[in-house]
């Protein structure tokens, strides 16, 4: 297997682990701001038509095979982005776009949907999902120096391990593994004092023994 494959496969991986606890923290947040009062009749009536556009764009993986239905997913997604642009649910369609293309092998179309997520987010939740995706995406593509300047910077608390540990991970593929060591040991400081900390413990494991 080559070294794109494997990060291909990585990314999927992560993807599996990572995107799912996320997105639904994103989802409860943005249900939160677009019920806020003020707007409330307005939200209200724009919530449900991109919710329902949402769910529909979900089911589109609820086939036999398991897999969406790919020209659904471009129409009920063009739709959530013509109707609803620049609200959290069109956000989380170019998200499931973006998944999509990368089961597809199609990392320059997933790069692109997140990257515009990333430049404009609806929330600063959305802001971090797409960022630390699009760092897996241009892992994928043997771009870890690109994946890993995106990665500078602050952010919150919420998302300090997750992005860490991917640091972490993008300087083991670039032979940094000192650098890769800190980054893990950061992540795992991180965590919640009742959160899991066996795969991080794993990466540590297996830094320490390729020093022995």
């Amino acid at each position: 297997m080559s070294s794109t494959d494997e990060e291909l496969v990585a990314v999927k991986d992560w993807w599996e682990r990572n995107g799912k606890p996320l997105l639904t923290g994103a989802l409860l947040a943005a249900v939160v701001v677009l019920g806020w009062q003020g707007w409330q009749k307005y939200q209200n009536n724009q919530s449900q038509g991109a919710s329902s556009l949402y769910q529909a764009l979900l089911e589109t993986s609820l086939t036999p095979s398991g897999q969406p239905d790919t020209g659904k997913v471009a129409e009920l997604s063009g739709k959530l982005k013509s109707e609803y642009g620049g609200t959290a649910y069109a956000q989380y369609a170019s998200l499931f776009v973006a998944k999509v293309a990368v089961d597809s092998n199609k990392l320059d179309d997933a790069a692109a949907e997140l990257k515009g997520v990333m430049d404009k987010p609806a929330d600063a939740t959305l802001a971090e999902i797409s960022r630390q995706r699009l760092a897996r995406v241009l892992a994928a593509q043997d771009k870890a120096d690109e994946a890993l300047k995106l990665l500078d910077g602050d952010t919150e608390k919420a998302f300090l391990s997750s992005r860490e540990e991917l640091k972490g991970d993008l300087l083991v593929q670039l032979g940094r593994t000192d650098d890769a060591q800190g980054a893990y040991e950061k992540a795992k400081a991180a965590l919640s004092d009742d959160a899991a900390v066996g795969g991080l413990q794993l990466k540590l494991d297996d830094l320490a023994k390729g020093d022995a």
